[in-house]
């Protein structure tokens, strides 16, 4: 009993700290009206507008078709200050700390990877291009770091939060798209890595379980 309940505090614990991070970053995607007003990608389905260029941190253009590995692409809708991203000092550590070693296991598995900024209302502020590569730097990224004018992207995929990732195979079919695992307070305590999982099945010919898991963080800053 006393183990139930440790398990217990510890879900109400995180739904808490995810809301308090919500708040702080301005809405729970799941709350957003926008929510009901975008398409949705589901497993199987090709990756919509995989041609369309956005312009990397570096000041070069690239396209999906471009990232992608042999075996696939992992696509990664981020941006600079969600408190789901970067996380809260002494509340959470944020999932963008795990950017770098999804990255790594997906091209070690033929897989391209890229992180995209689509918060179009906070462009001339946080998710500006320059903000973007100061945060680039400061985190360590290892991958591109894109702007997605207009959230063209992000409208094709039907993305919501930050972060929401989409893992497509070599045929760009979506294989997964959600969460990057189950903890977003403290690596430590992850005990479902549902996106390495999907990278590891996918790269072993093996059907993804689960293919779509619920994204949570900020919402999208979508404009008009």
């Amino acid at each position: 009993m006393l183990a139930v309940n440790l398990v217990r505090y510890k879900r109400k614990n995180m739904l808490r700290n995810f809301i308090l991070a919500a708040l702080a970053c301005g809405s729970l995607m799941s709350m957003s009206a926008q929510s009901t007003e975008l398409n949705e990608l589901n497993p199987g389905d090709k990756a919509p507008s995989a041609d369309l260029k956005m312009t990397n941190i570096d000041g070069q253009d690239w396209s999906l078709v471009d990232l992608a590995g042999e075996n696939g692409v992992l696509v990664m809708f981020s941006c600079n200050t969600c408190p789901f991203v970067v996380g809260r000092e002494g509340k959470s550590e944020g999932w963008e700390g795990r950017y770098n070693d999804v990255a790594t296991l997906a091209r070690e598995n033929g897989i391209g990877s890229v992180l995209v900024n689509s918060n179009e209302a906070k462009r001339k502020g946080d998710d500006s291009l320059e903000e973007m590569k100061l945060h680039a730097l400061e985190a360590g990224y290892i991958m591109p770091y894109v702007v997605d004018v207009n959230h063209k992207l992000a409208d094709a995929f039907g993305a919501r939060t930050t972060p929401h990732v989409y893992l497509f195979d070599k045929d760009f079919r979506l294989v997964y798209k959600g969460a990057i695992d189950d903890n977003v307070n403290a690596a430590s305590e992850v005990e479902e890595t549902y996106l390495k999982d999907a990278i590891q099945r996918m790269a072993e010919g093996k059907k993804v379980k689960p293919a779509v898991t619920k994204a949570i963080g900020c919402s999208i800053k979508r404009v008009g």
